[in-house]
């Protein structure tokens, strides 16, 4: 089954005081090397750029395709719609023939230490609706049949994701990962070097 993947970088990363995309991590930034992991297993690889999205989708690599999402301060899910527009809603060009991904996977751009294995073990899940879990807690990324995927990119956007996601809680399929980057939320700068202080031991 084809699988596409849509990174969110739409905030305005206030606390952080500088696009979280843009960050340095390992031999790139968050954006790149969380493109290059997903771009392992999923094609293609969508970025969804809101707050100064002119400047980030410029900076945005060769490998990813740019989304921008206008509505960014409505909140992430309008984020991901527009992600899923970009999918499902092209326009072909005559005689083309656009392959529609039969399930996408979902992360925010701070998730960039995320393990090739945590991809892997969510990619072989047949489940309409899988999230990896760390410590007992659920993370990111998600992945979802084209079904649901299309269920959010109908949902007004004064729901949150949790809406879709609870109705479809009787179908989640939870894997258990030992990969704390499924829980990062790096906002600040202390997160920021906490994570970078994590990524340094491991290695």
């Amino acid at each position: 089954m084809s699988v596409a993947a849509i990174i969110l970088a739409a905030g305005e990363s206030r606390r952080m005081c500088r696009p979280k995309a843009l960050l340095p991590f390992r031999n790139g930034t968050f954006l790149t090397v969380l493109a290059e992991t997903l771009g392992l297993y999923c094609s293609p690889v969508y970025a969804v750029f809101g707050f100064d999205a002119e400047q980030l989708m410029a900076s945005a690599p060769a490998s990813v395709i740019a989304v921008e999402n206008p509505d960014y301060r409505l909140g992430m899910l309008t984020s991901l719609q527009a992600g899923l527009r970009a999918i499902y809603e092209p326009e072909p060009a005559a005689g083309d023939k656009i392959a529609c991904p039969t399930r996408v996977l979902f992360t925010l751009v701070d998730h960039p230490a995320l393990a090739n294995g945590t991809v892997r073990d969510l990619l072989r899940s047949d489940a309409s609706l899988a999230i990896p879990r760390y410590a007992g807690k659920r993370g990111h990324p998600v992945i979802v049949r084209r079904e649901i995927a299309l269920e959010v990119m109908a949902e007004p956007v004064t729901s949150k994701l949790n809406d879709v996601l609870d109705r479809h809680r009787s179908g989640i399929h939870y894997i258990d990962v030992d990969d704390p980057a499924v829980r990062d939320d790096i906002d600040d700068p202390q997160l920021y070097q906490d994570l970078l202080a994590r990524d340094g031991a491991r290695v």
